[in-house]
């Protein structure tokens, strides 16, 4: 199942008994702070969750796959994302 914006605001609706447009704004502030968080090239831990990481990449050779010519790829940050203990035992436990 891939988790929507209006699923998380159906279950935050849901939860916390709020009208509709006061939980999408509040999923929506909640997702502003996080990707401006990233963009400043800070880490996001969220306790009993996971930690999203900013990570940069250097420039590096690569190939165009299908010409098999050579290029260079600039360098960029990317976002990965570090499974917390408790998530990790959660999921392999079913509990």
């Amino acid at each position: 199942m891939t988790v929507t914006k209006a699923h998380l605001t159906s279950v935050i609706q849901d939860r916390l008994d709020l009208p509709k447009i006061e939980a999408a704004t509040l999923l929506e502030c909640l997702l502003e702070q996080i990707k401006d968080t990233l963009v400043s090239g800070e880490n996001i831990l969220v306790s009993g969750f996971g930690k999203f990481c900013v990570k940069s990449k250097n420039t590096r050779r690569g190939r165009n796959p299908q010409t098999g010519d050579d290029l260079m790829l600039d360098g960029r940050r990317v976002v990965t994302f570090g499974c917390s203990p408790v998530l990790k035992e959660k999921m392999n436990c079913g509990n």
